[in-house]
């Protein structure tokens, strides 16, 4: 009868030690091979967001050039789009309710850089790194693109 309940409760322990370690293992390595080539499709994918939300935001400033005549200008920024500018240029025909809810930031957590030069807007994301300029992964996306 002794040997009987050894054996059940053999079978109801746990993983060894060794067994843990070996399932860390490999999924460790599983993690090496898989990561490296999943990361470049993230950050594809977040300037592609970002690409999106500058068109986004191109299509409510269009609506609110169509509104008003004109677009906010550069101090009264992206804002514009979601309160009614009191500075000027104010606008007189202004969408109730505002062109956006909010105004987005970049898929890195950084603010787009608006800038309207003479009624030549362009919106910017500075990219992962968050600094203008830059190159590859940390290149600037732009509307101006």
């Amino acid at each position: 009868m002794k040997n009987k309940r050894k054996v059940l409760m053999r079978s109801r322990s746990g993983f060894t030690l060794i067994e843990i370690m070996v399932v860390v293992v490999i999924l460790g390595l599983l993690a090496a091979l898989v990561v490296p080539r999943i990361g470049p499709q993230v950050a594809e994918a977040q300037r592609t967001a970002a690409a999106t939300q500058i068109r986004s935001l191109e299509d409510a400033l269009e609506m609110y050039r169509m509104h008003n005549g004109f677009y906010p200008s550069t101090q009264q920024g992206l804002e514009a789009l979601v309160t009614a500018p009191t500075t000027s240029p104010v606008p007189k025909r202004y969408a109730e309710g505002g062109y956006l809810k909010k105004v987005p930031e970049d898929p890195w957590g950084n603010p787009y850089v608006y800038r309207n030069t003479n009624g030549r807007i362009s919106i910017t994301s500075y990219g992962p790194d968050g600094e203008e300029g830059g190159e590859g992964v940390n290149a600037d996306i732009t509307n101006e693109d």
